[in-house]
């Protein structure tokens, strides 16, 4: 309870699962007293993941070339074409970096680049098949809508036939890249090269129609309104609504149904370093511990909430469980881009299992549609390879390098 009547009452409405409008989740966002909207928050995730696991993922992002034309803003990893920096990796060195993942235990591999000017539909029905046919236990969970619209350009096919071919030469799921921020002003702002927000979902709904299920991302701290932050969320939830209309359900795993829609939303920081925006803007922690709470009660068609402790931190990570969040993200074997921008945050796997254990969860590996691996009920039921760390071949990481299997781990606060 808190001194405003009509706080409570939406706080109380979401909390057993009822539907909040966006003015309400302003409203939520920007003065419920903190302890509250994170209580409310976390009863929704009580009633949602009511065994009290935590999930966490071993995958690793590999880039297959920096070389972009879209040149936005806040992207520091990304070269323009004919840069004497820019590159792209052979098959050779992809299909490697699958391998060294599998010996490490990953069930996923992020394939992520540029969106290069020679790249359109077939060169990712090469990537994705290769990848499946020498690693078939990897789950492809890889590239997002803009790089969907820049490869159907480059071949001239409709969006519904580029995704049906991706689809068929292996891709499992599609990531939420590219979405930073959906409403028009602050999308042209940092990205003005970019599809609009609109356009964006519009690409996830053919692919949710088309039985590609997929995660929905925001970016946060790069000069957009707290208005513009609930309409970005605004946007996606309408998107699911359509998705679970026509019956691809985000519980869709459990239920044996055909997968399709929104598994997850994973808000993230803007990372201020080497990057023509220059950090002028950021969002502060508090500003993201409070949109996590805000997000589970909005999200009501959503089944799981994601935090980044890539771009926040490991102690910001640990306090996120107790707002609503269920799931931590993974332990990247592999990460370039955001690290580009300045991410330092490490881990690894022993600690992100602590970091769930002592917030009082019950942590669990999962897969890419979020069924449970292992379980680790007791300590005695922890994984015991010391080599599964994060950032062990990151070339934007200091003291990274491929092949290098041992690198300093900075502890929890």
């Amino acid at each position: 309870m808190t001194a405003n009547r009509e706080i409570d009452s939406i706080l109380q409405r979401a909390a057993d699962g009822g539907r909040i409008t966006p003015e309400e989740a302003l409203l939520l966002y920007t003065e419920a007293p903190f302890h509250a909207l994170g209580e409310a928050a976390d009863t929704v995730r009580r009633r949602r993941h009511p065994d009290g696991i935590v999930t966490y993922l071993i995958d690793r992002n590999i880039n297959y070339t920096n070389v972009c034309v879209t040149a936005c803003k806040f992207c520091a990893f990304f070269r323009a074409p004919k840069h004497k920096e820019g590159w792209s990796h052979p098959m050779e060195e992809i299909l490697n970096r699958c391998g060294e993942a599998v010996d490490l235990g990953a069930t996923q591999v992020m394939l992520q680049g540029g969106h290069h000017p020679d790249y359109g539909v077939e060169y990712y029905e090469n990537l994705f098949s290769s990848v499946k046919q020498a690693y078939p236990q990897l789950a492809i969970h890889s590239i997002g809508p803009s790089e969907i619209l820049h490869m159907a350009k480059v071949s001239g096919v409709s969006i519904e036939d580029a995704v049906l071919r991706i689809k068929a030469a292996g891709l499992d799921s599609i990531a939420g890249a590219g979405a930073e921020m959906l409403p028009d002003r602050p999308r042209k702002a940092i990205a003005p090269l970019k599809e609009s927000g609109a356009r964006w979902l519009e690409v996830m709904a053919v692919a949710h129609r088309n039985g590609l299920s997929s995660t929905a991302t925001m970016m946060m701290g790069t000069g957009e309104t707290h208005e513009e932050r609930i309409e970005h969320i605004r946007m996606i939830r309408d998107v699911q609504d359509l998705a679970v209309e026509r019956g691809y359900r985000d519980d869709a795993v459990e239920t044996g149904q055909e997968i399709g829609g929104f598994r997850a939303f994973i808000p993230w920081t803007y990372q201020p370093e080497n990057n023509h925006l220059k950090g002028r803007t950021q969002a502060t922690t508090m500003e993201y511990l409070r949109f996590l709470a805000m997000s589970r009660l909005f999200f009501d068609n959503v089944s799981h909430l994601q935090a980044s402790w890539l771009t926040t931190g490991k102690d910001v990570g640990q306090l996120s469980l107790h707002l609503g969040v269920d799931d931590l993200g993974s332990i990247m074997l592999e990460e370039n881009v955001i690290s580009s921008a300045g991410a330092r945050h490490r881990s690894n796997l022993h600690e992100l299992i602590w970091m769930i254990r002592t917030a009082d969860r019950i942590p669990a590996q999962r897969d890419t549609l979020y069924k449970h691996l292992a379980v680790h009920y007791t300590p005695e039921d922890d994984p015991t390879d010391e080599r599964v760390v994060s950032h062990f071949s990151s070339i934007a990481m200091p003291g990274g390098g491929a092949g290098r299997k041992q690198l300093p781990v900075v502890g929890v606060s």
